[in-house]
């Protein structure tokens, strides 16, 4: 298949879904993936056309200190090209793995498409790792080049391997003499301006790697994800319809480079459709700052993390940006309390979405779904989920969120055969289903067996085949007979004013098996009382059904991953500790420590 087939093939299957805006049901029921052929590859064949002689502004990034840059889809081009022509001096090859331990500056956007280019594999990496984690991810991750600004680069002299390094701002007047010293056999890579900007010949196959991330690692040792040029770019066409990004928007997103979410939403989701990225760095977060952001750029799509909504929130920013339409949630469910407040005073909904690192979009509210409150949606254009029972394997009405992975018919003339002699079935997985786990065949097979993708999370499904979330397959807990999802608690804590955040675990009780405890990060000057105890303890006696009622309070920080999801399993080892240990956790309230709460 020739370029111009794929880049035919991609836009017609992206305005395939414009055409159906607002039109949810009909996007779902007509939308096929693209047959893009053996040789896709997004930076060349839909960036780099949307670029061509393009000069709206494709990257427009905000300093707190008023400061601005702004570059074209042209620009864009001409420099991601340069950038790609100095690397291949420098000795980079396809195949190779860089690892990007940026900010959001532009260099990252350029490093971001010059690779892809080249088909060298970019390992988003964040800047809040320290060495011990960057020696892990330079190892298992078999990394090649080095992407750092002269204060994270530091940090490599502690990593050992056989990588090279290049210097992002090394060579620039505000690097300090310390910093160019300690780091003299780097690269400097404003040495790439001085490249030429001719064309670099597309060299990758559709299957090629192209991303790897690290998980989270919210209850183990971080896997590695491998996403394909298909996988990842064209995924992220469900991406798109989700957040609802339109040729012309402007688009904001609350997320930090080195996690998959930065590339949906401030990558592949908006240059799909020529749109916008805006970016408002800060260095300590400001609500005030950010809505004035959002109504100074024109932002009209925006999406941030339920944490970002609650802030927001507590700040009573109740006048809606002036260009504001679409508004999202992603990165752990949101509250319903949170989406009735935000309507209330923008007239906006917050359309909740769901997918993993493993995955791009795959269930959300799109524009124009009735909004279930609490409800992460139904499965987007192209994606084929269901709910699996984890003990019968069947389907359910709840149960894990599988995505089907499709066998052909074994042919006898294929070249591969098993152990008997036959010929081996073909798997085909989703689109947007990673490749694999890196270096780990034994987890990619269980993420795979019996002809599914395990994503690990359960949801509920209603009547209209609407899904809500209800946990992690290791979260959700039994107590006495019943099934507590820890979600459902902390959305019925919230609804109390003193409660910033909560983690809902269960702690190991002899007689129900579990009791419902809750860990709670007060809000602002909120005292950690036993009066305060006394009404959480209270608040969640009216608002939970008696099987879900929490028993137990802890006022914490909670532990969080380096992307800021919650870490409940180290909570569930503390109390299986105090429990094992016959103690009971040091500044724990209980329901018994009240009389008149207790029953």
């Amino acid at each position: 298949m020739t370029q111009i087939d794929a880049t035919a093939a991609f836009f017609a299957a992206r305005d395939q879904l414009l055409a159906c805006a607002g039109d949810p049901a009909r996007a779902r029921a007509e939308f096929q993936w693209p047959d893009v052929g053996p040789e896709f590859n997004w930076a060349h064949d839909v960036f780099d056309v949307i670029a061509q002689d393009n000069d709206t502004v494709a990257l427009w990034i905000a300093e707190e200190d008023g400061s601005e840059q702004k570059l074209t889809f042209a620009e864009l081009k001409r420099r991601s090209d340069q950038v790609a022509n100095w690397l291949r001096a420098t000795g980079a090859r396809k195949g190779d793995v860089a690892m990007l331990m940026l900010g959001n500056r532009v260099e990252l956007w350029e490093i971001m498409l010059a690779a892809m280019k080249l088909g060298i594999v970019i390992l988003p990496t964040s800047v809040v790792l320290g060495a011990a984690e960057l020696e892990d991810r330079v190892a298992r991750g078999r990394v090649n080049w080095v992407f750092a600004a002269p204060e994270d680069a530091l940090k490599f002299s502690e990593v050992p391997g056989s990588y090279r390094g290049i210097g992002v701002g090394l060579g620039l007047p505000d690097a300090s003499k310390e910093q160019r010293a300690a780091l003299w056999e780097w690269e400097h890579y404003e040495e790439s301006r001085a490249a030429g900007a001719g064309r670099i010949p597309k060299a990758t196959l559709s299957g090629d790697p192209a991303l790897i991330y690290f998980t989270s690692g919210t209850t183990s040792l971080p896997k590695i994800v491998e996403h394909s040029h298909t996988s990842y770019p064209l995924g992220h066409l469900t991406t798109m319809s989700w957040l609802g990004v339109r040729p012309g928007d402007t688009h904001l997103v609350i997320s930090a480079p080195g996690w998959g979410k930065h590339a949906w939403s401030s990558f592949f989701g908006p240059w799909h459709v020529g749109a916008t990225i805006f970016v408002a760095n800060y260095g300590r977060f400001d609500a005030e700052f950010l809505v004035s952001e959002l109504d100074r750029a024109g932002v009209n799509t925006f999406c941030a993390p339920p944490t970002v909504w609650r802030m927001l929130i507590q700040h009573q920013l109740a006048t809606k940006p002036r260009a504001l339409r679409e508004v999202v949630s992603a990165g752990e469910p949101l509250n319903p309390e949170v989406i009735a407040r935000i309507h209330e005073w923008w007239g906006l909904e917050i359309r909740d979405g769901y997918g993993q690192t493993e995955t791009t979009a795959l269930i959300a509210n799109m524009p124009g779904d009735p909004i279930v409150p609490g409800a992460m949606g139904k499965p987007l254009p192209g994606v084929d989920a269901v709910l699996i029972d984890p003990v019968t394997g069947a389907e359910a009405v709840e149960g894990e969120i599988c995505l089907r992975i499709v066998a052909r018919d074994p042919d006898p003339t294929a070249s591969e055969v098993d152990a008997s002699g036959a010929a081996a079935a073909t798997r085909i997985a989703p689109i947007n289903l990673m490749t694999e786990y890196l270096g780990n065949p034994e987890a990619t097979a269980r993420a795979t067996a019996n002809g599914l993708f395990h994503t690990g999370d359960v949801a509920r499904r209603d009547e209209d085949g609407v899904l809500t979330f209800v946990g992690r397959t290791d979260d959700v807990f039994k107590s006495s007979d019943y099934k507590v999802s820890p979600f459902e608690v902390e959305s019925a804590l919230l609804e109390h004013a003193a409660v910033a955040e909560a983690a809902v675990v269960g702690a190991p009780d002899e007689t129900k098996l579990n009791v419902t405890k809750a860990y709670v990060a007060l809000a602002a000057g909120v005292p950690a009382t036993e009066e305060t105890a006394r009404e959480i303890l209270a608040h969640a006696r009216v608002a939970l059904p008696p099987y879900m009622r929490v028993r137990r309070v802890q006022f914490a920080d909670l532990p969080k991953t380096t992307s800021g999801k919650i870490r409940r399993v180290e909570l569930r080892q503390a109390e299986e500790t105090s429990f094992a240990a016959g103690e009971r956790t040091a500044g724990e309230w209980r329901e018994e420590d009240f009389p008149g709460l207790k029953g």
